[in-house]
């Protein structure tokens, strides 16, 4: 058993109510200091009053219930519109004046070195390297290489069993689909998306590009296009 569990030193509001949110809420239970003690959903999306036997009350009136001089929050959204939904409400909670968590699991492989942002999320079985730096509001779900020097950008989403090889970085609002491999020093540009699977050992630099295969090639659609993002 973790010996974070012993000491619940912070409180901690999850933003969310749906599946990541009670998968995040068993993670931060079980393996941080953090206590959970509540979620907050947006008024239309407000249909339960409670989870886990804790208040669900509305993102409105955080600041009324859940004083930022009192409570962490945590940003509990999926890749949804190419992440854009994630960075829209944790922006609004930094707005707010929250300090907003990270979480990172006991059994990953975190180099003393390495710098992660807030509102970041690193599952079990990553492994990062020397001098990787995580962006805020970067989540990396399990069994992911990163490796040495490596960036990886605000907002972006890697799923399971990437293979990000030294001196890469990963642009802004990017989504690596399971299985992907990038070699040494390539770069992805910003709202990128890599399907499962896909290989590349060069960088791939246009901005919102999307890019599936062995090597890795253009689909005839934009990552806007895949994710129903509105570009303005």
């Amino acid at each position: 058993m973790n010996n974070q569990i012993m000491n619940k030193s912070k409180k901690l509001v999850i933003v969310g109510a749906g599946e990541f949110a009670e998968i995040v809420y068993e993670y931060f239970m079980l393996d941080s200091p953090y206590e959970v003690v509540g979620f907050v959903v947006e008024e239309k999306y407000l249909r339960e009053k409670s989870l886990f036997d804790l208040p669900i009350t509305s993102f409105e009136r955080i600041k009324e219930i859940f004083p930022p001089d009192e409570y962490e929050v945590f940003v509990a959204v999926t890749y949804v519109k190419l992440n854009r939904e994630r960075r829209r409400l944790y922006t609004e909670c930094k707005k707010m004046g929250y300090t907003c968590a990270s979480y990172v699991s006991s059994r990953a492989f975190v180099w003393h070195n390495v710098e992660i942002g807030e509102n970041s999320f690193i599952f079990e079985n990553n492994v990062l390297q020397y001098h990787v730096k995580v962006g805020n509001n970067v989540i990396l779900w399990s069994g992911n290489h990163v490796g040495h020097r490596s960036i990886i950008e605000d907002d972006c989403w890697l799923t399971s069993h990437d293979v990000i090889s030294g001196f890469c970085r990963i642009g802004r609002g990017s989504f690596i689909g399971v299985n992907a491999t990038l070699g040494d020093n390539v770069t992805l540009g910003e709202d990128t998306v890599l399907g499962a699977a896909a290989v590349t050992v060069k960088s791939l630099l246009d901005i919102g590009r999307v890019y599936i295969g062995s090597p890795a090639r253009p689909l005839g659609k934009t990552s806007y296009e895949q994710f129903q993002v509105e570009v303005k």
